[in-house]
């Protein structure tokens, strides 16, 4: 028992992290924004310019100075995390059900969840052309 709650933790964890870059786009840009666009991106420029992107550096960046951050830019921050809930409550069955001893990380388990596109849940699948949608 001790067991399969570690397991299904560690695969929530695994979730969220998948979640972010599910909705997040790079340096937190707002979703029709390209690279240096967006709500964020004066934010990043100011303080994150000498970090390399990748690996959620720059969202750790962020997280850093999120006290000093532009009203626009924590406006955006929390409607991607709204879109993060939404997209657990979504998903979280699925990545479970198809992905559970996925790796994450290098875009694993959405690969994983686009294997299995056509027998997700309508919510997830739904996330998922969203997400298709802004890229």
């Amino acid at each position: 028992m001790a067991s399969s709650v570690f397991i299904r933790r560690s695969a929530v964890r695994l979730f969220v992290l998948f979640i972010a870059a599910l909705v997040a786009s790079p340096a937190v840009a707002a979703p029709a924004a390209g690279p240096g666009q967006g709500p964020c991106a004066d934010d990043v420029a100011k303080f994150c310019k000498d970090v390399q992107p990748g690996g959620g550096r720059i969202m750790k960046c962020m997280k850093e100075h999120e006290n000093e951050l532009s009203p626009a830019c924590k406006q955006h921050i929390a409607q991607v995390k709204e879109r993060v809930k939404e997209a657990v409550a979504a998903c979280e069955d699925d990545v479970m059900r198809f992905c559970p001893g996925v790796k994450p990380g290098g875009g694993r388990i959405i690969h994983c969840l686009k294997e299995h596109q056509n027998e997700l849940s309508p919510d997830c699948k739904a996330k998922m052309e969203s997400r298709q949608g802004r890229k």
